[in-house]
């Protein structure tokens, strides 16, 4: 494998700006609120928190070590390891396979609605049945995922410090500075409801931050902890591919505790700001029963109508706040084209160049077999889980729900049992870096980590249902 067709990281601020791009995406905007504010508000925050710093850092620190200790992406990484796990690596790679198509197409919508603000159109799209007239219309939807998913090559074809690197240092401290502007206005709105009731910003915070145990029972606390364990997958990009691959790009003389800890809280302060973004807003004007929704009709549907009930400030504010999730969502796109184009250089020795591309026609095709999901192709099928979906929601619920789970307790049997832990400590400290929660990694990767991603796996497939 020619070294000059992977590139590297030029500092440690890339990898971890380049990494917390990949962590903060759509799931952080329009999964960790409305989860927030039905499992318990503060309750679900501190749940999330824990297992942010236990299971997370596991994970996250596991998959750095490995992309940098073998200096390959996933499909080849784990066989250099061990042969006898090599399958983990193809694993590996299907997923970010498959969920390239799709998040290029919910990347389109999001340019859509961006390009709809910008233009002064937004009224048009807080009508009735708007987002649905437009997923299932013959070309719209197609252009603009095309459009999307050739930024993301355009970005990645240019290589890892000059293309990824490099854009993640100017998309990501405006993406935060985003987020911090749209929080602060969120907070400060005031909305009279229809029973004369004047409500605000703050009101809805107070719903996002203060624990609610009323009527919680064990059940319902575990179901806490399985929705937020659920949610960190979303939300680190673990079991992607994505970290192994940015880890082989981290120079060794990098600092990899600081690192990590620097990922952490960036996608956590992100996920947490979503949520004074979005719950104080919906809140304001819609109640509880707004704070009901999550994924697409949150964003494309609720939110459009919020924006233009805020009057001619409202395009304003919703050119704003999609243009930050378009930001979001280009990010993690980015690595996860990124994972699977480095997996095809490692394997089969082949340029960026020609990576790309391939992997750029590729996802074209399948993307526009989703968006033909929701048009000449429409059917229903009722899932394992019980959830009823297209195309874009079978890759979904293959990927995010049965492979990366399966990935994750794969890694962590490796690591724990036949790597063993010490593999990876060394790998941590190999420049003196004190690695304070060493003995917690070791307790995590071998005994827990393993057994509640087992559950969560059965939870989340259907197999084991609550009651």
């Amino acid at each position: 494998m020619s070294d000059k067709n992977r590139g590297s990281f030029k500092g440690s601020i890339g990898f971890v700006l380049a990494a917390a791009g990949s962590a903060v995406g759509l799931g952080n905007i329009w999964r960790f609120p409305y989860l927030a504010a039905r499992d318990g508000g503060g309750l679900f925050l501190l749940v999330y928190l824990i297992l942010a710093v236990t299971f997370g850092f596991t994970l996250l620190t596991s998959e750095v070590a490995i992309g940098r200790k073998t200096k390959q992406s996933p499909l080849t990484a784990y066989k250099k390891l061990n042969k006898k796990w090599g399958w983990i690596g193809v694993l590996q790679c299907i997923v970010p396979f498959l969920i390239m198509p799709y998040y290029c197409v919910i990347g389109g919508w999001v340019l859509k609605y961006f390009t709809v603000f910008v233009t002064g159109q937004g009224m048009a799209s807080a009508e009735d049945g708007y987002f649905g007239s437009f997923i299932t219309a013959n070309v719209s939807p197609i252009v603009f995922s095309l459009i999307f998913l050739a930024v993301c090559g355009l970005i990645v074809i240019m290589g890892v410090s000059s293309g990824i690197e490099k854009s993640s240092k100017i998309l990501m401290p405006i993406l935060f500075v985003m987020v911090i502007a749209v929080a602060f206005y969120s907070l400060n709105i005031e909305h009279q409801w229809e029973d004369g009731t004047i409500v605000s910003g703050l009101d809805g915070l107070q719903i996002y931050m203060i624990p609610n145990v009323e009527g919680l029972t064990p059940g319902g606390l575990f179901k806490i902890v399985t929705d937020a364990l659920g949610q960190l997958f979303f939300s680190l990009s673990i079991a992607m591919g994505i970290m192994i691959t940015y880890g082989s790009y981290v120079p060794d003389e990098a600092n990899m505790v600081k690192s990590i800890n620097q990922i952490e809280f960036f996608d956590t302060a992100v996920a947490f700001l979503a949520g004074i973004m979005i719950v104080p807003a919906v809140y304001a004007f819609n109640g509880m029963e707004g704070l009901e929704k999550s994924g697409p009709s949150l964003i494309f549907v609720s939110l459009p109508k919020i924006f233009m009930q805020m009057g001619l400030f409202g395009h304003v504010f919703g050119a704003i706040f999609f243009a930050m999730v378009l930001f979001a969502a280009l990010t993690s796109a980015v690595s996860i084209l990124e994972a699977v184009v480095s997996s095809f250089i490692d394997k089969f020795d082949v340029s960026r160049n020609k990576a790309t591309v391939g992997e750029l026609i590729l996802a074209a095709v399948i993307a526009v077999a989703v968006c033909l999901g929701y048009n000449m192709w429409y059917f229903e099928l009722t899932l394992p889980n019980g959830s009823v979906g297209q195309i874009l929601d079978i890759l979904d619920y293959i990927t995010n729900y049965c492979l990366m789970p399966v990935i994750a307790i794969a890694t962590c049997i490796f690591i724990g049992w036949s790597l063993k832990p010490d593999g990876i400590i060394e790998e941590v400290t190999k420049n003196g870096e004190k690695f304070s929660r060493k003995g917690l990694y070791i307790v995590m990767v071998r005994f827990i980590a393993p057994v509640f991603i087992l559950v969560l796996f059965l939870i989340s497939t259907g197999i084991l249902k609550f009651k």
